[in-house]
């Protein structure tokens, strides 16, 4: 029989670990993860990159096609003098600067498998930003699509009608705005992964259910 000998002040304490009646190792473990849960977490990361940089992409690319939408300093048809496209190019602005900011933040989790902020605040400021530049985006395009639709619409004898003497100007316009619309496309997809994240936060404590 093995006797079990209480240490002395300042050994360390020493743990016996009783065989198993059936042979069985029964020491502790460091818990274990599956590569195929790992191989899912990695897809999904990969998967947030892309839509992030899909999001960058077409909202600078609408912001530049607004911006150089520009017919000399005393047209009245500038899009710097109409609000909805005002509207268009700053909020398509906001949300390239955002998406980059997620785009580092991506590869900051993939490289370091670990959250730039601390898990909870980072799946809530996810979620959060994204829901509300998605809406930005959402009624800058509409606002967008109905002036332009104004436009082209048969104006009064007393009114120029822009689109007829400035094709050009109101067709850039145009795919400033579908290049908006393709930018809150993508940014929704993210903001439907953000909205998983946070679920499976609240659920099992961490941001993937795997």
């Amino acid at each position: 029989m093995r006797s079990h000998q209480s240490p002395r002040n300042g050994d360390a304490a020493s743990v016996t670990v009783m065989p198993s009646p059936l042979g069985l190792d029964l020491s502790p473990r460091p818990p274990f993860q599956s590569t195929l849960s790992l191989q899912k977490l990695r897809r999904l990361n990969y998967l947030a990159l892309l839509l992030r940089l899909a999001s960058f992409c077409f909202s600078v690319a609408s912001a530049i096609f607004m911006a150089a939408d520009y017919h000399g300093p005393r047209s009245a048809s500038t899009w710097y003098h109409l609000d909805a496209y005002r509207y268009v190019f700053a909020a398509n602005a906001i949300v390239s600067l955002y998406s980059l900011f997620e785009l580092a933040v991506s590869v900051w989790e993939i490289s370091m498998n670990a959250t730039l902020l601390p898990e909870v605040l980072q799946v809530w400021f996810d979620f959060g930003h994204d829901q509300v530049f998605a809406y930005m985006l959402m009624s800058a395009g509409s606002a967008g699509a109905a002036l332009s639709r104004t436009l082209k619409s048969p104006a009064p004898a007393t009114e120029p009608d822009i689109c007829s003497s400035r094709s050009s100007f109101c067709i850039q316009a145009d795919i400033a705005v579908a290049l908006g619309f393709a930018s809150f496309m993508f940014l929704g997809f993210s903001c439907l992964l953000s909205g998983f994240r946070v679920a499976c936060f609240i659920i099992r404590g961490s941001r993937f259910h795997l």
